[in-house]
């Protein structure tokens, strides 16, 4: 069974930053591209960026072009979310996903536990 593992969020202060970290297991990651998502409070879950497989391609939802970056280490199976410039309405459980499929049309079937990220004003 694949694992995904989030680590990396918290709380911090609003125009601050935080790398989240998502170690892969049980799957050839080098075959995968991976993305990112996160869910607020009260709101459904959305995508936030995706890589693929080599990490040369990339996309952002316009909310966090900027001030994020996503970015993955093949030799250690994980996947990075850099978070620069954070604001209140960044605050959400921020998920790791993957499955068959590209870096732009993926069919995500895996995914990670979350991370809660909550930035304060």
């Amino acid at each position: 069974q694949v694992q995904l593992v989030e680590s990396g969020g918290g709380v911090v202060q609003a125009g601050g930053s935080l790398r989240l970290s998502c170690a892969a297991s049980r799957l050839t990651f080098t075959n995968y591209a991976m993305a990112w998502f996160r869910q607020a409070p009260g709101k459904e879950r959305e995508f936030v960026a995706t890589i693929s497989q080599t990490g040369i391609s990339t996309n952002y939802a316009d909310s966090v072009k900027g001030r994020f970056t996503i970015s993955r280490d093949n030799a250690k199976n994980t996947l990075y979310l850099q978070m620069n410039s954070l604001k209140g309405e960044d605050t959400a459980v921020y998920f790791c996903a993957t499955g068959p499929g590209t870096w732009f049309k993926m069919n995500y079937i895996y995914w990670g536990q979350g991370t809660q990220v909550t930035v304060s004003s």
